[in-house]
């Protein structure tokens, strides 16, 4: 950093500038941000690594506009314009008529204890902030541009060379060998799933992302998920498939040991793109998180002033690099039952737990029916939906779904009444010699009418009269296990880990 501009941070940095009002001041490599009463003011530091160039006045100024024009899209309540700290008769100003000495990012300040950081540390990450999220990272990835010609795969082969030299570069915290057998396992995913990532770069699915899409970078603002600090100083490190820029904040939940978070913002995200293609994405996740993983650990690593907690951190960051390389085989779960019993309660909070990580992708049968008629999942549905035919339309497309999960290296858990004995036939042999398992849920009918009767915002249509019908139903021979649903939902989500661990 160019001395230079101390003059400037210490300017920034005494309350005086700002009519009294105290001043937190936040340092990282290439920035310093100072804080006061509702602005908060950014400049960049005049640095220059090899990933970023901020060594002149002209060029930090060009950083902070492309701060600025990239982050509008993602947060414009927050991302204000760029402000000149100026000179004149030897005294600085804001925004003055002097001289520009220095260029600063002018954002509305926010309540930083509400970062997802600080709010996974606090154990605040809820299942309502993490389906958010996973609406809010789905609807950003659709307005970022697309770029064509990235050259994406190539990008990741890039990364995998960098991670290799500089986890060496540490040999007290990483091990050669198990850097070695890292660096192999990458490689050898890669070239598996090139012809995978270019159908998907041609498919458009390589855009101009966030780049840095961690859980500090995004901030809880009335209860919502805001996206911030969006990658500005190099394009090509946020030019990248949608799924990449997801697996940092996937890694970021699961290394915190919130995989049920995880899980909620993978299906959330998928529910929202409801692409078939992602599907066949999930194929990626492993390798993505890991090179995700991996380069947290390498980062961690250098750090100027490594104390015990900051190694074992990096070592920490490389071990999960190392497992999410290297995932277990799938399974399929099915959970039937009739109306009521609790379904979908269990199979969302029973996905994390069905590894690979982040757990299993969960497909509704109620969510699948609403997308089929294109209306939004708690829009009920007229009775012509319910029809015998379009029932096994949704049931064909559900185990077809579940292939494509499956055969993309994920496990699926499927949701559905499953009444019918082909349909729980269909469902087993859409597991084609994966490990399955269907849980049949049972509840008496009081249970069931009451429970149906409390819902809402729910994707189901079943009401008080389609439970009392159902009991009608003749579900013939069951081979699956029968799990007791008449209790609390922690009962029956106890009794479907008993059946998933046996």
């Amino acid at each position: 950093m160019s001395d230079n501009q101390q003059p400037v941070i210490d300017f920034l940095a005494d309350p005086a500038t700002h009519g009294g009002s105290p001043v937190k001041r936040i340092d990282t490599h290439a920035a310093s941000v100072f804080l006061t009463g509702q602005r908060a003011l950014k400049i960049k530091r005049a640095v220059r690594f090899p990933f970023l160039d901020f060594s002149t006045l002209d060029k930090r100024k060009a950083a902070c506009e492309a701060e600025i024009e990239v982050n509008r899209l993602y947060a414009p309540a927050i991302y204000r314009g760029v402000v000149a700290i100026t000179r004149a008769d030897g005294k600085l100003a804001i925004g003055g008529s002097g001289e520009p000495v220095e260029w600063a990012v002018e954002m509305a300040r926010f309540d930083e204890t509400q970062t997802l950081d600080h709010l996974a540390e606090n154990g605040r990450i809820d299942a309502a902030l993490a389906d958010a999220l996973g609406r809010a990272v789905a609807k950003a990835h659709a307005a970022v541009p697309v770029v064509g010609d990235a050259g994406f795969a190539d990008t990741l082969a890039e990364i995998i060379d960098q991670n290799n030299g500089e986890l060496r570069a540490a040999p007290d915290l990483f091990a050669g060998d198990e850097v070695d057998a890292l660096t192999v396992a990458s490689r050898g995913a890669l070239e598996r799933l090139r012809p995978l990532l270019d159908a998907r770069e041609r498919d458009g699915c390589v855009r101009r992302c966030h780049g840095d899409l961690h859980l500090g970078n995004i901030v809880s603002i009335d209860g919502a998920p805001v996206l911030f600090d969006a990658i500005e100083f190099n394009p090509k490190l946020a030019t990248i498939d949608v799924f990449y820029d997801l697996a940092f904040l996937l890694m970021d939940l699961i290394e915190r040991d919130l995989a049920a978070a995880a899980n909620a913002v993978l299906n959330r995200y998928l529910a929202e793109r409801n692409s078939d293609s992602d599907l066949d994405a999930l194929a990626a996740l492993p390798l993505m998180m890991s090179l995700r993983a991996a380069i947290r650990a390498k980062v961690t690593a250098a750090r100027p002033h490594r104390d015990a907690a900051t190694e074992k951190s990096a070592r920490d960051y490389f071990a999960l690099a190392r497992r999410l390389i290297a995932p277990p085989k799938p399974m399929l779960v099915a959970v039937g039952g009739l109306s009521g019993t609790g379904k979908s309660v269990l199979a969302r909070t029973l996905a994390s737990a069905i590894m690979p990580l982040p757990g299993a992708i969960h497909l509704r049968s109620d969510v699948k029916r609403k997308a089929m008629f294109g209306v939004a999942e708690t829009e009920r549905l007229p009775e012509q939906a319910y029809t015998p035919e379009v029932t096994a339309c949704v049931y064909a497309a559900l185990a077809d779904k579940a292939r494509r999960v499956l055969a993309a290296g994920h496990s699926a858990i499927v949701d559905a009444v499953f009444a019918k004995q082909a349909e729980r036939d269909e469902i087993a042999k859409a597991a084609a010699g994966t490990p399955f398992l269907g849980l049949f849920l049972t509840a008496d009918i009081a249970v069931r009418v009451a429970r149906v009767g409390g819902r809402s915002g729910d994707a189901s249509d079943a009401d008080a009269a389609i439970a009392r019908a159902q009991e009608r139903y003749d579900l013939g021979m069951l081979a699956w296990t029968e799990i007791d649903a008449s209790d609390t939902p922690e009962d029956t989500l106890r009794r479907g880990r008993a059946a998933l661990r046996d």
